[in-house]
């Protein structure tokens, strides 16, 4: 056939000349339309404007209005015209791989001498140049031999290196900015002037090894930022300096809550402020938990492989487990066992232990669970990314009828805990069904069915994305905002009958026969390590009272006033408020600066005129005002406070 139909959003349908590109099918459509093109989906897939099109298919043509699409061609030319302005600027630099990522780019270079910040402001002048010439994008499809010895002429190894890893068959695509060429799979824009001059920034240079394999060359990493116009990077840019100003890593120091070393990457070593923040936060958790219908259980830490065997997730996750070797005595070969890396195959071991009618399901299994994943050095970032860390993970085991009111009950409890912990707002998305799946669609309908239910009937919206699930069932991810407008995907919710099955779960229905439970996994905080951290980023420090570790310390004016100081402190402390004394003999303005800097909420100063009266003079952090109290009146006031919220 040499035609084919090309379907459009509006449901109109156009017959063309097989090969036709989407932007011979713009331009048939309007002149307009073609000068503001700059990508088409087709078929769901992202698509340059100048591929050919060989089948019927659907197709959405693109301009810059549409974010999504512009963004990530912005960000990748952006990509290739700093590869080239760096070309430019040192001929000798050698390429390697500059992928699109959030907000921006970067791109690997090999280069004997280390980039400056004075060469980030030449390669940034340089790329508006190639802007500004509005050069044209081309492209082709070479093969295999062709685009090698191309690159081995130009004395590229890394790009010949990554050819030799492409599958043999596939196409390989090359792309030109201008006279400037690169291996890429696209898609691009039609030339370097639709890239915005005023709307990129080159961030930093940072050492990556090639391929993230630490045997290999280390590489220069330049980062970049690109948007849509100028006020949009210079809103993200603020945002970045907020950002700095909030980072959890430098208020821990100033605040005391945590360090890490070099003797135990990846795991968090907690102080007695930072770990007065975790027990608060989990004993709260506990308490919503407990009263939501859970029961808690804690499961070992070290278990042997023939566990993770049946489970699975020896065979898929064994690269990122802690491997323990026990010599036991007497036995011919070591025992091989692994820290934990979830929770979810013990809390089917607990499940296990004794006959389950459908009377006892749902059954609501909680963990503060302790478990390890081996993550890269490169890729640990404070509290936000470790190898040691505690989830909040709990996991319901019901029938296929008992998912959307358990899914409902969930979004809920989370909803509620996200409002006390000071998120109002978070977004939830659904992964439905991916082509590569087990189960009967009739099965997938209705378990997608009751989770859109439940989200419905609570009156909330939310994404769906399709073909992005499990391949043994649909989940929910919920992401919260923080003060700043930043997301964070905390919350989950899976959808496992897989597990059960291959652990052997079973309950007595009331047909009398066995049947195979549901495994609903689920997590409201994630990591407790990640959440304080966001939580201390969220705050700038400033943790609302009852989660600060340090809630109030009563300082004195002159020394005469020591004794009332600490009949102050030890009565906050029996109203239940973490209180401390500062008698020290420094000026009342340098304590209240000092504490100030450790984000203490509540500093009551006491001179001679408030021994005499009774009262406190109280300054809260972030007030320049001071207001005066009666003892009994701060006892009252702080003593409420450092309640941990009830839950709406």
């Amino acid at each position: 056939m040499s035609q084919i139909s090309l379907t459009f959003p509006d449901g109109n349908k156009r017959e063309y000349a097989r090969g036709v590109t989407a932007a011979e099918v713009a331009a048939g459509i309007s002149t307009s339309l073609a000068k503001k093109a700059i990508s088409a989906t087709v078929n769901g897939a992202h698509y340059d404007l100048q591929w050919p099109i060989h089948a019927d298919a659907s197709i959405a043509i693109h301009t810059l209005a549409d974010d999504a699409q512009a963004l990530e061609l912005i960000r990748h030319d952006a990509a290739h015209i700093m590869a080239r302005a760096v070309q430019e600027i040192w001929p000798d630099v050698k390429v390697t791989i500059g992928p699109v990522r959030d907000y921006g780019w970067f791109y690997d270079f090999d280069r004997a001498e280390p980039f400056t910040p004075e060469d980030l402001g030449q390669i940034e002048a340089k790329m508006k140049q190639i802007i500004n010439a509005r050069d044209p994008v081309r492209t082709e499809v070479w093969d295999r031999a062709r685009a090698i010895k191309f690159y081995e002429d130009k004395n590229e190894p890394f790009k010949v290196e990554l050819i030799n890893r492409i599958p043999e068959g596939e196409d390989l695509r090359m792309y030109w900015h201008g006279n400037w060429q690169d291996f890429c799979r696209g898609p691009h824009l039609q030339h370097t002037g639709q890239v915005p001059a005023d709307a990129f920034k080159l961030t930093h240079v940072a050492g990556a090894y090639w391929l993230g394999d630490a045997s290999r060359p280390m590489l220069q990493r330049i980062y970049g930022l690109a948007f849509k116009n100028r006020d949009d990077l210079k809103a993200h840019m603020t945002m970045l300096e907020e950002a700095a100003k909030r980072d959890h890593r430098k208020l821990g120091r100033e605040m005391d809550l945590f360090h890490i070393q070099d003797e135990a990457p990846g795991m968090v070593f907690w102080h007695p402020n930072g770990w007065t923040v975790y027990r608060q936060l989990e004993d709260y958790m506990r308490g919503r938990q407990k009263a939501a219908g859970y029961k808690e259980i804690k499961t070992p830490q070290v278990v042997d492989r023939v566990l993770w065997e049946k489970s699975g997730h020896w065979e898929a996750y064994r690269e990122n487990m802690f491997i323990v070797e026990v010599d036991e005595e007497g036995a011919k070969e070591k025992r091989i066992n692994a820290l934990k890396p979830m929770n979810c195959p013990c809390h089917v071991q607990v499940y296990n232990q004794g006959l389950k009618s459908y009377r006892d399901l749902p059954l609501r299994l909680a963990e503060f669970g302790s478990c390890h994943r081996y993550e890269s050095s490169g890729s640990m970032h404070g509290l936000m990314r470790v190898r040691g860390f505690t989830q909040d993970d709990a996991h319901i085991f019901c029938t296929e009828d008992q998912i959307e009111s358990e899914c409902a009950a969930f979004i809920a409890l989370l909803s509620s805990v996200y409002k006390d912990l000071g998120f109002d707002k978070f977004d939830i998305k659904l992964s439905t069904r991916p082509d590569v799946r087990i189960g009967s669609d009739e099965t997938w309908d209705k378990v997608e069915g009751a989770l859109k239910g439940a989200i419905e009937n609570l009156g909330l919206p939310y994404q769906i994305n399709p073909g992005d699930g499990a391949f043994y069932g649909p989940k929910l991810d919920f992401k919260l905002t923080d003060a700043i407008g930043r997301e964070w995907q905390c919350g989950t919710f899976q959808v496992d009958p897989n597990l059960p099955n291959r652990l052997d779960a079973e309950y007595v229905g009331e047909d009398g026969a066995k049947h195979r439970p549901y495994m609903l996994h689920r997590a409201i905080l994630g990591s407790f390590e990640r959440f304080i951290g966001i939580l201390i980023e969220n705050y700038a420090g400033k943790l609302p009272f009852w989660l600060a570790p340090r809630q109030v310390v009563v300082a004195s004016i002159v020394s005469d006033a020591d004794p009332f100081v600490h009949e102050i402190t030890n009565a906050l402390i029996k109203a239940g408020v973490r209180a401390e004394a500062d008698t020290r003999n420094e000026k009342i303005n340098y304590k209240v600066r000092e504490h100030s800097v450790g984000k203490v909420p509540v500093i009551l100063a006491v001179g001679m005129k408030e021994v005499e009266e009774r009262t406190v003079s109280v300054r809260r952090l972030g007030d320049t005002r001071t207001e005066t109290m009666t003892l009994d009146q701060a006892l009252a006031e702080f003593g409420f406070a450092a309640l941990p919220p009830a839950g709406h």
